[in-house]
């Protein structure tokens, strides 16, 4: 009986250990419901959210070169977020890294099919990316997980920032991302004089989840194309969280920003997600 008793906990230990490996440790298991801070776009819209993981850190150049082989990074660092990089990379890293992982792809590419809703006169690839269900690989978070993740979930404490109603102490943006504190209005000129740029991820504190840098550092492509009134924001995706480039406000947790989905900036990288 007690050997039999030892050969079942053997099995579930073994059980235990392939589960756990599946799911990266840089991944956070964020769970659903409704949105709870009173400052996102989506409070009291009857938006509920199923769990799904996110993950902790921005995805690294390390990360990057592993998977894709190169590193397009203007500023290069193995822990500095990855940058350069257009949503349609983003969308081939998900694929390439769930291949790699042994996980099913969660993306369809289509590369010589041009996508017939995109009316983007910028964007000169236009891929037809549709997703598999009920696929467990890496993908983008839609907007409302990125939001409600960055706003800390059912743990949020209703703050501005992702982790802060102060922005120095959660996010890189333009005053404090290069070799002094700058003052007054935005100004380019003078951010590039300041070598501003992006920083090694998890410097900063993390959201009452235990994310980093969902304010500041980079721009995080989402998987949604940018929905509003202005008739010039069609076919262009969502970014979030705001980058070393902007200014505080672009790294609210509820701001929205937008960008052709081919682009690509010294600004804009993205985190991974992956459904539960």
């Amino acid at each position: 009986m007690r050997k039999l008793l030892i050969f079942l906990l053997m099995i579930i230990m073994v059980f235990v250990s392939a589960c756990s490996k599946e799911i990266s440790d840089n991944l956070v298991l964020v769970k659903g419901g409704d949105f709870v801070n009173t400052k996102s776009n989506y409070y009291g819209k009857n938006i509920k959210l199923s769990d799904f993981y996110i993950g902790k850190y921005e995805v690294t150049q390390k990360e990057w070169s592993e998977i894709m082989g190169s590193n397009p990074s203007q500023f290069t660092g193995n822990n500095l977020p990855v940058e350069m990089v257009s949503w349609y990379d983003s969308i081939e890293y998900c694929n390439k890294r769930s291949l790699k992982e042994g996980l099913k792809p969660y993306y369809k590419i289509e590369k010589d099919k041009k996508d017939p809703d995109n009316k983007n006169n910028n964007d000169d690839i236009k891929w037809t990316v549709t997703t598999n269900e009920g696929a467990n690989g890496y993908r983008l978070p839609t907007e409302e997980e990125w939001e409600y993740a960055a706003s800390g979930g059912q743990m949020s404490k209703n703050y501005i920032y992702s982790g802060s109603n102060n922005a120095d102490e959660v996010a890189w943006y333009c005053r404090n991302a290069g070799d002094k504190y700058l003052t007054g209005n935005w100004n380019w000129p003078e951010i590039q004089n300041n070598n501003n740029k992006t920083k090694s991820i998890g410097m900063k504190k993390p959201n009452e989840l235990g994310l980093y840098d969902m304010s500041g550092n980079v721009r995080e492509w989402c998987w949604d194309w940018y929905k509003g009134l202005d008739i010039s924001s069609v076919s262009v995706k969502v970014t979030k969280g705001g980058g070393w480039i902007g200014d505080v406000t672009c790294g609210e947790a509820a701001f929205r920003g937008k960008y052709d989905a081919s682009g690509k900036a010294p600004d804009q990288g993205f985190r991974v997600c992956r459904s539960k």
